[in-house]
Formats: C-alpha cells, structure tokens, sequence
C-alpha cells in the first residue's frame, strides 16, 4: 500500500485510540502544572481588612470573592459544556474514520480479486481476448462484458479516491476537534482554580472572625438585604406586574420549591446540591424546556422581557456580567442557589442588583 495511504489509515487509528480513552469509564485529563504560589499582591486574601475593626467592609469583601467565584463558575460550566459536545462531536467522527476504513479494506480488496482474475487470465486484456475470439456469438458477450468491466472498474478507482478524501478530512476535522477540547480543558481548569482560591479566601476571611463578629456580620447581611429590597419595591416596580404563569413556569416554580434547602455546591445540576444556573436550567429541563446551561447563556439566548411583565417561572439575572440567577415566583420574590455554604432559599427579587428579565418560554 503506498506510502500516503498508509499514513492516513495511522492517523486515522490515533484519533480512535484517542477517543477510546476519552470516553473510558474512569478517564480524566491530566492535573495542570502547579503553579508558583501568588505574591501578595495577586493573591485572593490579600488586603483583606483585619476582623472586628470594620464589619460592612468584611461584608463587602465577601461579597466581592463570592461574586468573582460565580464568575468563575460561570466559565468552569461553560467549559464544561463545550468539552462535553466536543467529545461527543470527536466520538461522532471516530465512528465515521472507523466506517471509512472499513469501506476503503473493501474497496482493496475487490481490486485485488480484479488482479487475481486478470493473472488467472494470463494477463491478457479483455479487448484483446474479444479481437482473438473466432466465435460471432462472444464478440457481442465480450463487447457487453469489456463495457461492464470498464464502469466498474472506473467506479471503483473513483469511489476508492472519494474514500480515501474522506478520511484525510475526517482525520483533519478530528484534529482540530481534538485542539479545541484542549483549550476548553484548560479553560475549564484554569476556572477551577479560580473557583477554588476564591472561595478559600472568603472561608479564611470568615474564620478568622469571632463568634459576636460572625452573628453581627450576618445581621449586617440581612439589613443590607432588606435596605435593598425594600428601594426596590418602593420604586412602584411591581405595581403593574401581573402575569400569569404557563403550564410550564408552573412546573418550573414547582421544581425549584422542592429543591428548598439543599446547599450550593458550585458545578453542580442535582439532585443533592445546585449552583444558580444548575438550579434553572433543571427546573426547566423538568418543565420540559430545556435552556442553556449557564447565567451569562441564559441571558444572552433567552427572549428578555420587561420587569412589568415578567411572570412566575421567568428568570431574573443579576449583575452587569450576568454572574447569578434567580426565579421569579411572585410577589416580589425568589427562589435561589445564593453561594457556598448557603442552601436554595427564597429572597427579595430586588435583593442583589438587577440586570434584566427573560423568559423561558416565552
């Protein structure tokens, strides 16, 4: 077999075996290189106000690593998503080389018993058989074979060269698969690490606080909650807002009320634990409405509404960068995945600054 052929058929096998040990059952990507321990100046914890002098400033503090953690979250499930449709995608075109492969075996093959015939033959062609019969009654069979014999042997050549650039491609698109699932798994753990360092420092920051300084920091966390909702609702936001929900915003409400009290654990969709998108977009995968798998996602492709309008089952999110979201289930509330070491609960809508509203279904 020549020279490129056997190349092809090489690659091809790599990109199989490749994707054979992706999909194993207990496969996964390497750990990244350990990185050098950030100075003192790129470090999470750093500048962190010492305990019990300014309590709204620790508040803060906390809530600027939570925020800067669900953003990190944000991208780790993005990354996660991507990953999981590249290798899905790469499986796809495995099956492909596999089959291309298999065909091009079958088109050798039936050259080679052309070959054979043609040796059993003694090597003399077909026309040249056809001249030297003395029989009138094959002249017209040999000329009726000779035509034959020559289509096949064209759709052969021609359906071993279309194979043959089918696999070079299927090889070149598997490559460049393979590449871009590279990026999303350093991607994915290059946000993993943020996720992990963030909320370190926010558990350190929080530990080294007293017992009176922790209560009368959650009491500082109420207050500002209560401040906020309540210029909220004193904008006259809700006085128009009357929608009725769907069938399916029901069933989403539903969903999210049975998740009341489970704990966020960022990553994850259920059944035990959920982040803020992971909550959402299971309520409306169990509504039978699938969304996308992210905050920053669900913005961007649900159809956004006004807050006038919005209904029980829409979906608020929060913050310039669309790093958090919450249900709406009316009346002015929420049911949310807040951060770590929090539970799914119910809050003021107006709690956390609003972006905008959209609209599973609409």
């Amino acid at each position: 077999m020549p020279t490129a052929k056997r190349g092809l058929l090489t690659a091809a096998l790599t990109v199989v075996c490749a994707v054979t040990a992706l999909a194993a059952p207990g496969t996964a990507f390497a750990a990244p290189a350990p990185t050098p321990a950030p100075t003192a100046s790129g470090s999470p914890a750093a500048a962190t106000p010492p305990p019990g002098k300014d309590l709204e400033q620790v508040r803060e503090r906390l809530d600027k690593l939570y925020h800067d953690a669900a953003v990190a979250t944000d991208a780790y499930n993005a990354a996660e998503e991507k990953a999981d449709k590249q290798s899905a995608e790469i499986a796809t075109l495995a099956k492909k080389i596999v089959a291309g492969r298999q065909k091009l075996k079958r088109l050798k093959n039936q050259a080679g018993a052309a070959a054979r015939d043609q040796y059993r033959t003694g090597g003399i062609p077909p026309t040249a058989q056809f001249l030297l019969s003395d029989d009138p009654g094959q002249v017209l069979d040999g000329a009726g074979r000779i035509l034959q014999g020559q289509k096949a042997t064209k759709q052969l050549l021609g359906e071993t060269t279309r194979t043959q650039k089918e696999l070079r491609e299927y090889a070149d698109d598997a490559e460049a698969r393979w590449k871009k699932l590279e990026a999303s798994r350093k991607a994915k753990a290059a946000a993993k690490k943020k996720i992990e360092q963030q909320i370190a420092a926010a558990k350190k920051l929080e530990s080294r606080l007293e017992k009176k300084e922790k209560e009368r920091l959650a009491e500082l966390e109420k207050e500002a909650a209560r401040k906020a909702q309540t210029a909220w609702l004193d904008t006259g936001v809700l006085k128009d807002v009357d929608g009725k929900t769907s069938a399916q915003g029901r069933k989403a409400v539903a969903f999210a009320t049975a998740q009341l009290g489970k704990p966020y654990v960022w990553g994850a969709e259920g059944p035990k634990a959920f982040d803020c998108s992971g909550l959402t977009s299971q309520a409306w995968a169990a509504a039978g409405h699938p969304i996308p798998r992210t905050s920053q996602e669900q913005w961007k492709q649900l159809e956004h509404v006004d807050v006038k309008d919005m209904r029980p089952g829409d979906l608020i999110i929060y913050f310039h960068d669309a790093s958090h979201v919450a249900m709406y289930v009316g009346d002015g509330t929420i049911i949310h995945a807040p951060r770590p070491g929090r539970t799914v609960t119910v809050a003021g809508a107006g709690t956390m600054p609003i972006l905008g509203v959209v609209r599973p279904d609409a």
